[in-house]
């Protein structure tokens, strides 16, 4: 069986989510094992708990650019495409369609910026963590001397 299935629309969904939910639910019990014990354990099992969220979200934003990519690609080659085919067919059917295929393609520039907009955001966010993660072992280890 392989890693995806297809949901009612026909969308390929990736069975990893049910992966991320277990290593999640993990990452909760360990934070719970921990409330009462060292808040330096805590602090790591919240830090690794965001990290995965945080990766996962990275992951599937990345894997959906891709795609806004290869559509983007395709509407432009079909632009191309549309654009010999108005030489040589009536003017007011072609027109029609053109419109309609340039309200997709500006809908679809619109939702590649907004992805590229989402992507730069979570990749401040894991730049921040990361920075955080590193400030905290430098003074856990300073601290410890």
């Amino acid at each position: 069986m392989s890693n995806s299935s297809t949901n009612a629309v026909g969308i390929a969904k990736d069975d990893s989510n049910s992966t991320n939910s277990a290593q999640l639910v993990n990452n909760v019990n360990h934070i719970h094992d921990n409330i009462t014990g060292n808040p330096k354990a805590l602090a790591e099992g919240i830090s690794t708990m965001l990290a995965d969220v945080i990766k996962g979200f990275d992951s599937k934003a990345e894997a959906a650019s891709t795609s806004q990519h290869t559509l983007f690609s395709a509407l432009d080659r079909l632009t191309a495409e549309l654009d010999q085919l108005l030489e040589d067919a009536p003017l007011p059917f072609i027109m029609q369609h053109a419109t309609k295929l340039s309200n997709v393609r500006r809908r679809v520039a619109s939702l590649n910026s907004l992805l590229k907009s989402v992507q730069h955001r979570l990749d401040n966010i894991d730049r921040m963590m990361s920075i955080g993660s590193i400030a905290d072992n430098k003074s856990n280890k300073g601290g410890s001397k």
